[in-house]
């Protein structure tokens, strides 16, 4: 069973940064997607950044984000990363890392539904 677990949610004042991190455990050697979502309440699931390990696209991300946030990772030790700079407060919600296995070559998916393994959620709050 593979576990996902986020680190480095917290509060920020606007124009502030903050790095996510999402560690995973027992990961088959297989190629995966790797995605950040972020959620607010009464609202659905959005794409934030995604990578795949197969490395065949560029990481994909939300327009509201592009330019602000880098997603990377360390194949090796298994961790997904989110670096969000110039953070606004339209960026405070619940943050999820999520992946899912890859079977072929191309971009990776943004709908949540498509996504096996869940993080628990860190919040981030961003004030003005």
């Amino acid at each position: 069973q593979v576990q996902l677990v986020e680190s480095g949610g917290g509060s920020v004042q606007a124009g502030g940064s903050l790095r996510l991190s999402c560690a995973a455990s027992k990961l088959p050697y297989v190629e995966y997607c790797k995605a950040w979502f972020r959620q607010i309440p009464g609202k659905e699931r959005e794409a934030v950044a995604l990578i795949s390990t197969d490395m065949s696209e560029s990481p994909q991300y939300a327009t509201s984000v592009k330019g602000r946030f880098t997603i990377s990772q360390d194949i090796e030790k298994h961790t997904t990363s989110l670096q969000m700079n110039n953070l606004k407060v339209e960026d405070s919600a619940t943050y999820y890392c999520a992946s899912m296995t890859k079977l072929q070559r191309g971009p990776c998916p943004q709908q949540s539904t498509a996504y096996t393994y869940w993080g628990q959620g860190t919040q981030v709050t961003v004030s003005s």
